[in-house]
């Protein structure tokens, strides 16, 4: 009658584990340099081993232990760098920020603000006051606008509701157009973090990246 010999299950487990567990880079520099001196203890005196090839070798294991230890201080100093931005942005909350957007802001009395970036200056700067259907309400206009960021406001007619109203931009120099870019002012209510990146909850606009900011006020 044949036996079979039962196999224990958790040390088969384990003995398959360590097999195809990848070693780090310091346990195989430790191999590495533990096979190099087995190989010097042994090697034929009238054919010694390549000293160049030897030094190629241990300067191949230090950069890979290198890079390890590189790897381990990028994602320290990534946790780190994502800390201060929360700090950072947490000093945000109950400001008002300027992001890119069409959206008007409204304040008190009726008054909506909105602003824009130009390219370069402009002669003329035609501002479209849209209700939510997009059709134009109101126009404002402005002259003798110089390149970068400018605001805007717009007082609604009483009893207006400018919930959901946006604005166009339009910038010309003589009978050439200027580039325009729209900006819109929203309040920041909280900060939070997602896959690292620092997030800003506003009040319309929603969660929006920290680099979409581009002026606080």
């Amino acid at each position: 009658m044949s036996t079979t010999t039962p196999i224990n299950g958790a040390s088969a487990a384990t003995t398959s584990s360590s097999s195809n567990k990848t070693p780090t880079a310091s346990e195989a520099s430790d191999r590495f340099l533990k096979l190099l001196v087995t190989q010097m203890q042994n090697q034929d005196p009238l054919n010694p081993m390549d000293n160049a090839q030897v030094t190629s070798q241990m300067a191949q294991i230090q950069t890979v232990t290198g890079v390890e230890k590189l790897n381990t201080t990028m994602t320290s100093l990534g946790a780190n760098l994502t800390q201060m931005q929360m700090l950072q942005g947490a000093g945000l909350v109950g400001h008002n920020v300027w992001l890119e957007g069409n959206s008007l802001a409204t304040g008190n009395n009726g008054v909506t603000v909105g602003g824009y970036e130009l390219t370069s200056a402009a002669a003329n700067v035609r501002i479209d006051i849209l209700d939510k259907a997009g059709k134009v309400v109101d126009t404002v206009t402005q002259s003798g606008m110089p390149a970068g960021r400018q605001g805007f406001t717009w007082t609604a007619p009483e009893g207006t509701n400018t919930s959901g109203m946006t604005f166009k931009v339009t910038a010309t120099s003589g009978n050439t157009a200027v580039g325009s870019t729209a900006m819109m002012l929203d309040y920041v209510n909280a900060v939070s973090t997602q896959n690292g990146t620092l997030k800003l909850e506003l009040q319309n606009k929603g969660s929006v990246a920290y680099s979409a900011v581009k002026a606080i006020s």
